[in-house]
């Protein structure tokens, strides 16, 4: 599978959970309708698979320059900062999904905007790690880098011993 549609099919699983926990965040309908049980039943198919792209994309692209910028304060924090910019990126994939998409998302309150941020950011590192799709590249090229140096037969031209 490739690994952006992976990232992808984990961000729409950590969506659809924190929706389903969190009444303060949601979708105001509109969309299609399935005979399907759930939420996936419901007219926010369409709107979650939206949505959820386009926090894929933000948390691959803007999130990581967001995290260098807000370092500092994440450092003085102890780290609670970086719940805050969950919360921020939470906010930011409102309002581009909002204006250019319409998915008509709605956030009541930035209690329920911490909630959901927290679960998803929660499911999505347990889901990246149970399914090996989040790895870091750089651990994977090591241990690639490892095999291949392990898999070489020995060539003793050189050595004292």
């Amino acid at each position: 599978m490739n690994k952006a549609v992976g990232i992808w099919l984990i961000t729409v699983v950590a969506v659809v959970t924190a929706f389903s926990l969190v009444s303060g965040v949601g979708f105001m309908g509109g969309g299609i309708s399935l005979p399907l049980p759930g939420i996936l039943g419901s007219d926010v198919l369409i709107p979650t698979l939206l949505f959820s792209a386009v926090l894929a994309l933000i948390n691959t692209f803007i999130k990581p320059i967001l995290k260098l910028i807000t370092l500092p304060i994440t450092i003085i924090t102890l780290g609670f900062f970086a719940l805050v910019l969950n919360v921020f990126v939470l906010y930011l994939t409102k309002w581009i999904s909002n204006t250019y998409l319409d998915t008509g998302f709605y956030i009541n309150s930035f209690f329920s905007a911490f909630l959901a941020a927290i679960i998803i950011s929660i499911v999505t590192a347990v889901l990246g790690l149970v399914t090996g799709v989040d790895s870091d590249s750089k651990k994977s090229r090591k241990k690639e880098s490892r095999r291949q140096t392990n898999s070489r037969p020995n060539d003793r031209r050189g050595e004292r011993w």
